[in-house]
């Protein structure tokens, strides 16, 4: 792909090939969030009863996502998708200051500055699964959320996984509260730190994923990865957004009993359900039909009567 960079036609050309066909291509809008310039990608005008936020983790963007989610039927849920700042073709308004922080803002203002009284689930992909559950909480306007993982950083497990070097995962909690100014702005590639080489069964998704500039190949600060970690993530105990587990059955990335740990101790727990033959980035049938088919069921019972 010399020349332009990776779109979501190329992620698209990794489903299985029936699914190609049902990929439907976005429309883009820009939105002005506290200086940073955020692309969003859309789907649908308000007609469909359910609306569903796409919700991308560390080694992603909206545009590697959006085949997935796009697989979701029209008649059911309109979609949109945030490219979050130091990803994607968001333009942030300072790189090497933003945090963990700005992106649970940022979803909590974009969720407000949407709502039309329609419900709303959140998609909550690898990292994002989290995100999309705390902000949720802080949002208070989220009907439901459906999570592929679910990495909490308090967890020395999950650092563990997370890490491209599991030392360093294990150790990075005991950062301290503020890095010195250089090395806290310091920006580093995502591919060093994160096991990114596990995204994917398929290596040509692996690679595509760890070498896009605007996904796993792109740099982040120092004190970006560090907020990450000392961010007072919100406890299971605490959620009381019904939150549905999808997680792939085959993930080498993240084992899925990290996530089912977690969801046990929440009383909002909506369900489990592993993903057959899916990897970290779930394409494989048939378990990203039973992701969509979750999403799509969350969504009809929202509206039922």
């Amino acid at each position: 792909m010399p020349g332009r960079l990776p779109s979501w036609r190329d992620y698209a050309a990794f489903l299985p090939e029936g699914r190609r066909r049902q990929v439907a291509a976005p429309t883009t809008q820009r939105w002005m969030w506290r200086g940073h310039d955020v692309r969003i990608l859309r789907r649908g005008a308000g007609q469909a009863p359910v609306r569903v936020l796409l919700v991308h983790g560390g080694g992603g963007h909206a545009e590697a996502l959006w085949p997935l989610a796009s697989l979701i039927r029209a008649d059911v849920a309109d979609l949109a998708a945030v490219d979050l700042p130091l990803y994607g073709s968001t333009l942030p308004a300072d790189p090497a200051a933003v945090r963990y922080d700005d992106w649970v803002g940022l979803l909590v203002d974009f969720i407000a500055t949407e709502d039309d009284g329609r419900p709303l689930v959140l998609l909550g992909a690898s990292m994002g699964g989290l995100l999309s559950v705390e902000t949720a909480e802080r949002s208070g306007r989220v009907a439901a959320a459906v999570v592929t993982c679910l990495l909490d950083p308090a967890d020395w497990r999950a650092r563990l996984a997370m890490a491209r070097f599991g030392l360093l995962g294990v150790l990075g909690a005991a950062l301290p509260r503020r890095l010195p100014g250089p090395l806290a702005h310091r920006l580093i590639p995502m591919n060093w730190v994160a096991d990114l080489g596990a995204m994917s069964r398929d290596p040509g998704l692996t690679w595509l994923c760890a070498t896009d500039p605007r996904g796993g190949g792109v740099q982040v600060p120092v004190d970006f990865l560090a907020s990450y970690l000392r961010y007072p993530h919100t406890r299971p105990e605490q959620v009381e957004t019904p939150v549905l587990l999808a997680h792939p059955a085959r993930d080498d990335w993240t084992p899925a009993e990290i996530s089912v740990r977690w969801l046990r101790r929440s009383p909002a727990q909506a369900g489990i359900r592993l993903l057959a033959e899916c990897g970290h980035f779930p394409v494989e049938e048939p378990g990203l039909g039973h992701l969509i088919e979750e999403v799509e069921q969350t969504c009809l019972g929202l509206v039922a009567d």
